[in-house]
């Protein structure tokens, strides 16, 4: 029988759909027919059955979708299972009705 003080947990390898995002938007300024631009930070729920290791860095690589140019790439740092670092996003509409949404797109461990 073993001691279930020295079992080792057991911790998920986190892939893309175990993740969901929202988009929060900090700051939108429209030009009546011109478009918006719009300032974006991402608002990430890990959903995974298994708790993500606390000691592994993970790049969270997402996608923004709704900018008159294209998708933009985005990363997230995500340590310590609950720290993010990243980088609000700026991008710019087409109107002010565009929808804009993420999605993640990869998973990497770093460490």
């Amino acid at each position: 029988m073993s001691d279930p003080t020295t079992e080792t947990p057991a911790y998920a390898d986190p892939s893309p759909s175990d993740f969901t995002m929202k988009l929060r938007i900090k700051r939108k300024h429209c030009f009546g027919s011109a478009g918006c631009n719009v300032d974006v930070e991402p608002d990430l729920s890990y959903e995974g059955i298994l708790p993500i290791d606390p000691d592994k860095t993970y790049e969270i690589t997402y996608q923004i979708n709704g900018d008159e140019s294209g998708p933009v790439i985005e990363t997230i740092s995500l340590t310590s299972g609950t720290s993010m670092e990243y980088y609000p996003s700026s991008i710019s509409t087409a109107s002010s009705s565009t929808k804009i949404t993420g999605k993640v797109t990869d998973v990497t461990e770093t460490n």
